[in-house]
């Protein structure tokens, strides 16, 4: 009892200033316990991966390789949220968490065993990362749904933004700092071991979480491909994480390589890092504070307009000045974008039919349409770039970023039936085919 006070204290000082909170939009102990376990997986997840893409470069200087170890990992990831959602069902988001914890502490394990061999076996680890993220994100977002509820879901995600990229602040600078003082791949090693630690403590962490077996157990995934023809306003929140993932996927490697190309230091790479997640943080606390259902289309502009001002940086000029300009604009305008969508989605979630049996299912294919917009997008890149040559790059950057503008179409047609809280017109067909199961 002691220990849940202290943990409540501590999360309304996070969050500000009690007293201006109103109970409603207050977290649970469990959402705290979450942010808590997302952090340390945060934190070993950003030491690692981002060094993980200059580690894969140092050893090739291949554009080609980095490009194809994520489209491979993206492109298995679906079929692993597959199998993931399953074991969901059937068993406990728990169970599925906690594999994907799991699964990515022995992936970073295999990297320090194999060391430079790892170039040689790309699409073994490419597949392995794939189906360890997979895992993770599948429990992580069913437990994000569960934990939250209407009325403090924008504040959660919010709070977990902030947790996520605090995370991301403290582990590239600390990556950084470790690769620069240990000579040739020796410092890589290094943080691929503390991140394997990092990892299992997340794993410990999540078992002050209780299971909760589903007692729906019915797994409804192939029924999506109907419930999008009768939801329309649902299949099109999926096309808008499709978008998203046009601009996310290129993003989630090439800045880094850019910078490394211009600086020539890890470390320096990963102090720039600790300037971008400090901009995102103070984003999810501005989310916090002023996010609403009303400014959803307008958080969705901004952000777009602030990814194509970006772009017009590179464009003009590829200089350390105007990658990082770029890069500023960008971790302002992401957590914008992401998570307006995402509680616009799972708002969405509880407009479909059977009432929230189907929020395995609707995880399941926003992964699957977000993993797609992003191989599209890295394919598109390693093609261009290897037949026109670099000059391409920030053309695809532009066009993926204009694309961005699309959201704000795609939410806004859906705006009358999730906010008014209106029932689907497709709820009662969808709803006896899948009860007579």
């Amino acid at each position: 009892m002691r220990t849940g006070a202290w943990r409540n204290r501590w999360m309304d000082w996070l969050e500000a200033r009690r007293g201006l909170v109103p109970p409603d939009k207050r977290l649970s102990p469990e959402a705290v316990t979450a942010l808590y376990i997302h952090f340390f997986f945060q934190f070993g997840a950003s030491m690692s991966g981002v060094f993980l893409t200059l580690y894969l470069w140092r050893l090739t200087e291949s554009l080609w390789i980095n490009g194809m170890y994520n489209v491979i990992n993206y492109a298995a990831a679906p079929f692993a949220f597959a199998l993931g959602g399953l074991i969901i069902k059937r068993k406990d988001r728990m169970v599925t968490y906690r594999i994907g914890i799991a699964l990515t502490a022995l992936f970073y394990l295999a990297v320090v065993i194999a060391q430079e061999r790892v170039v040689d076996y790309y699409v073994l680890f490419a597949l392995f990362a794939g189906a360890a993220g997979a895992f993770y994100w599948a429990g992580y977002l069913t437990l994000m749904y569960d934990v939250s509820t209407e009325q403090n879901r924008i504040r959660f995600l919010a709070i977990n933004t902030i947790v996520f990229t605090l995370g991301g602040l403290i582990g590239p600078a600390l990556a950084g700092a470790i690769i620069a003082r240990n000579d040739g791949l020796q410092g890589y090693t290094i943080v691929f071991g503390i991140a394997f630690v990092m990892f299992l403590l997340a794993t410990l962490g999540s078992l002050r979480i209780r299971s909760q077996e589903s007692h729906h157990k019915a797994y409804y995934l192939r029924l999506v491909g109907l419930l999008m023809k009768r939801s329309p306003d649902w299949g099109r929140s999926l096309f808008a994480f499709t978008a998203m993932g046009l601009f996310q996927g290129i993003m989630l490697f090439l800045p880094n390589i850019l910078l490394f190309q211009i600086v020539g230091r890890e470390d320096l790479v990963g102090y720039l890092g600790v300037v971008y997640a400090s901009l995102s943080i103070a984003t999810g606390m501005f989310i916090s504070r002023y996010g609403s259902e009303a400014k959803e289309r307008r958080f969705v502009l901004v952000a777009a307009a602030g990814f194509v001002a970006g772009t017009l940086f590179i464009m003009w000029k590829m200089s350390l000045a105007t990658v990082v300009a770029f890069m500023v604009l960008y971790s302002i305008c992401a957590p914008l974008q992401g998570n307006t969508l995402t509680s616009y989605y799972y708002r969405m979630i509880g407009t479909l039919p059977l009432k929230g049996q189907l929020r395995v299912e609707s995880v399941i294919m926003r992964e699957t349409f977000l993993n797609a917009g992003r191989v599209i997008s890295i394919i598109a890149l390693i093609v261009l770039v290897r037949y026109g040559g670099s000059g391409l790059l920030p053309w695809v950057l532009a066009v993926a970023s204009v694309l961005q503008l699309s959201l704000v179409w795609l939410l806004s047609r859906g705006e009358t039936s999730v906010s008014g809280g209106r029932p689907s017109r497709s709820k009662p067909a969808l709803g006896r085919k899948a009860a007579s199961r």
